[in-house]
C-alpha cells in the first residue's frame, strides 16, 4: 500500500507539472476562440486559412482532452485506492491503472523535450540501403515496415513518395512523408545508419551476414521558409517509374531524381501521374533536405562555440539489431536495449526514441 500511494503521489506532481507546462487554462481558453471563429459566417470562403484553423483547434482539443483524461483516471484512481485499503483484491487493478496512467504521462512529457521550431510538424524519412547488395536491400525493406508499424501504433498518417526495389529482394530506397503530432521531432531520433546482424537468408551457406542502412529524416517545410536552390546546381534525370501505379506510370518515364550536386543530396519522386507533379515533389523533399542540413551546420557551429559535443552525427551508426548468436536491439549513443528484437522491429520503438531525446535534452541543456 505504501508503495502504490508513493506512486500516486508521484502521478499527481508529474500531471500538476505538465498541466503547467501546457498551461491548460490558456489551451482551453484558445480551444473555445478557435471553435466561436469556426462558427462564423464566411468562416470557409478562405479555404486554407480554414484549413489551418481547423488543424490547429483539433491539436488543441486533442491536448485538452488527453490532460482532462488523464486527470479523471488519476482522480479515479485515487479513489479507488482508497477503497482498497479495506479491499485488497483491488490493489492489483490499482497498480495496474497506475501503470497505465504512467505510460500515457511519459508520451505527453516527450513534448517538453522539444525546442525546434518543425518538432511538432511532419516529416520526411528516407530510407537507403547500403553496401551488402541483396541483404542490405532487404534490411532497408525490413526497416520500412518498422516504421510503418511505428506510425500505425501513434496513428500517425504515413504516405509513399518514393520506392524503388532492390535486384532481387527488398528495396534499394524509400521515401515517406509521416505526419502527426511531433513526427518530425520524434523520428529526429532516428537519423543515423542502422546495422543488421543475422544469418543470410539469401546465402546458401547459411553464413551469417553484417547489413546497413541509413535513416534521413527532415522537417516539411512551407513555401514561406526561405531555401535557396539554384537551378544550375541541379541534375535532374527522369525514368520508368517501378512498383504500384498502374500502366501510365509504368509506361513512361514519369519519375523524377534531382541531385544537388554541391552537397550530393538526391531526391526522388514516382508516386504521382505525370513528371510535372513528380518534380514539384521532389523539389519539396530537396528543400526539405537541405534545410535540415544548413539547420545541423548551425547546431554544430553553436555546439562549438560552446564546447558542447553536438550529438546529430547524420552517417554514424546508431543503433545495431542482433538476430544471431543471440537476440538484441542496443542503440549506441544511450545504452537502450531490449532481447525483444521482434517487437522493435514491429515498430515498438518508443523506448529508445524516448532515450535517445531525453539524453539530447540534458546534452544541450534545458528546454
Amino acid at each position: 500500500m505504501t508503495e502504490l500511494n508513493e506512486k500516486a503521489a508521484e502521478l499527481e506532481k508529474r500531471l500538476a507539472e505538465l498541466e503547467a507546462f501546457f498551461d491548460l487554462g490558456s489551451l482551453q481558453q484558445n480551444a473555445s476562440e478557435l471553435a466561436d471563429e469556426m462558427s462564423r459566417p464566411g468562416f470557409w470562403d478562405d479555404p486554407e486559412k480554414a484549413k489551418e484553423v481547423s488543424s490547429r483547434f483539433s491539436r488543441l482539443e486533442g491536448r485538452v482532452k488527453l490532460l482532462e483524461d488523464l486527470r479523471g483516471r488519476l482522480t479515479d484512481t485515487e479513489e479507488l485506492l482508497e477503497l482498497a485499503e479495506e479491499e485488497d483484491e483491488l490493489l492489483p487493478e490499482v497498480a495496474e491503472e497506475f501503470r497505465r496512467i504512467e505510460r500515457l504521462l511519459e508520451e505527453q512529457e516527450v513534448a517538453r523535450l522539444f525546442s525546434g521550431e518543425y518538432d511538432e510538424g511532419a516529416a520526411i524519412l528516407t530510407i537507403n540501403s547500403g553496401a551488402g547488395g541483396v541483404d542490405s536491400q532487404d534490411w532497408a525493406e525490413m526497416l520500412a515496415r518498422m516504421y510503418r508499424r511505428w506510425a500505425e501504433r501513434r496513428g500517425f498518417d504515413l504516405s509513399v513518395i518514393e520506392a524503388t526495389e532492390g535486384d532481387e529482394a527488398g528495396i534499394k530506397s524509400a521515401t515517406f512523408n509521416i505526419s502527426g503530432e511531433y513526427a518530425f521531432g520524434l523520428l529526429s531520433a532516428e537519423r543515423g545508419v542502422h546495422r543488421l546482424v543475422r544469418i543470410s537468408p539469401f546465402d546458401a551457406g547459411a553464413r551469417r551476414h553484417t547489413s546497413f542502412a541509413s535513416v534521413a529524416v527532415a522537417p516539411v517545410v512551407d513555401d514561406a521558409v526561405e531555401v535557396e536552390v539554384d537551378e544550375k546546381d541541379l541534375k535532374v534525370d527522369t525514368y520508368r517509374a517501378s512498383g504500384a501505379g498502374g500502366q501510365h506510370v509504368n509506361k513512361t518515364d514519369s519519375a523524377v531524381r534531382i541531385t544537388h550536386l554541391p552537397t550530393g543530396l538526391v531526391a526522388q519522386c514516382q508516386n504521382e501521374r505525370s513528371q510535372h507533379q513528380n518534380r514539384e515533389v521532389a523539389m519539396r523533399i530537396l528543400r526539405a533536405r537541405l534545410f535540415e542540413l544548413e539547420q545541423e551546420k548551425r547546431e554544430r557551429e553553436i555546439a562549438a562555440q560552446s564546447g558542447v559535443k553536438a550529438n546529430i552525427e547524420w552517417g554514424s551508426q546508431i543503433r545495431s539489431y542482433v538476430l544471431h548468436p543471440y537476440k538484441l536491439v542496443k542503440d549506441l549513443r544511450t545504452g537502450e536495449q531490449t532481447a525483444d528484437v521482434d517487437r522493435v522491429l514491429d515498430g515498438d520503438l518508443d523506448a529508445f526514441i524516448y532515450a535517445y531525446l531525453k539524453s539530447r535534452a540534458t546534452t544541450r541543456g534545458p528546454v
